[in-house]
């Protein structure tokens, strides 16, 4: 034990949860005998990794798991809870879980900042868009009209009219809200920075291996209605993030090579491109 956490941290009871090429996950048990999470950050880990850190503790535990303590490679976080959201939508339905995607997004919009600096790690939206732009592109230069071009335009748009810059969590989907002690947290943030609608978009794209529900015009409008009454923001711009994170999604799974994926992705962007032509 001494060899692999901080002895101060008085931590027992590891069990391994996960490991990836970023980090090793560990359940462990505080003094108090609650719950905790030691993740271990590999060489990739301390370079993709600590900007979602430095997301975390900007929130202080607002909406987020709590950092309770960083030495090294380590981190002592948080324990959120077993059960996820999906596992909340599984058993109660769409729109239940949406309301709680709701509720914890507004806790994270709403954390106090005091005028707080942001970590200059942050990752600029732009920059998340890299793929997209590129595409595009491409695209362009083949003379291509392709969804991709389009949704660059709106995301390009959207990045030079920002309302409300904040950090950003960046991965927001079902499996990363989960309940515990606290009620509904989220954990693992990439740590972006840029206009907090790029969160709620997310909730369009996912649950992942529900297609039926991503691409639903009817659940698409629907999700855009609540998030923009809750949040007070044009239901347009809610939309566009959509639409274009969707079209990043196929970016990435075509640069992967991975056409079904893409092909998926591009069905989501074309559904909310839909529902925002409906607009008109």
């Amino acid at each position: 034990m001494n060899e692999i956490f901080p002895a101060e941290w008085e931590v027992s009871s590891p069990e391994i949860l996960a490991g990836t090429v970023t980090s090793r996950i560990t359940k462990v048990r505080l003094r108090s005998g609650a719950p905790a999470i030691v993740k271990a950050l590999t060489p990739i880990g301390m370079k993709d990794e600590l900007p979602g850190v430095h997301y975390l503790d900007w929130h202080k535990g607002c909406g987020a798991i709590r950092v309770l303590a960083i030495k090294a490679n380590l981190l002592l976080l948080e324990y959120a809870g077993k059960r996820t959201l999906l596992d909340h939508l599984n058993e109660f339905g769409d729109e239940a879980a949406t309301a709680i995607s709701v509720e914890v997004l507004s806790k994270l919009l709403n954390t106090p900042h005091h005028d707080r600096s942001f970590a200059t790690d942050l990752i600029p939206i732009r920059r998340q868009f890299a793929r997209l732009f590129i595409k595009a592109e491409r695209d362009r230069n083949d003379r291509t009209e392709s969804l991709f071009v389009e949704a660059a335009r709106i995301a390009d748009d959207l990045m030079n009219n920002p309302v409300d810059v904040q950090p950003l969590h960046g991965d927001v989907h079902h499996e990363n809200i989960l309940f515990g002690d606290r009620g509904w947290l989220i954990i693992d943030p990439k740590g972006l920075l840029g206009d907090p609608m790029y969160d709620a978009a997310n909730m369009f794209y996912n649950p992942l291996d529900r297609q039926d529900l991503r691409a639903s015009e009817a659940r698409i409008a629907a999700m855009a209605r609540t998030f923009s009454h809750a949040f007070d923001r044009d239901i347009r711009t809610i939309l566009s993030y959509s639409m274009a994170h969707a079209a990043l999604s196929a970016s990435w799974h075509m640069e992967d090579e991975n056409l079904e994926e893409a092909a998926r992705s591009l069905e989501v962007a074309r559904a909310v491109q839909n529902v925002l032509a409906s607009l008109v």
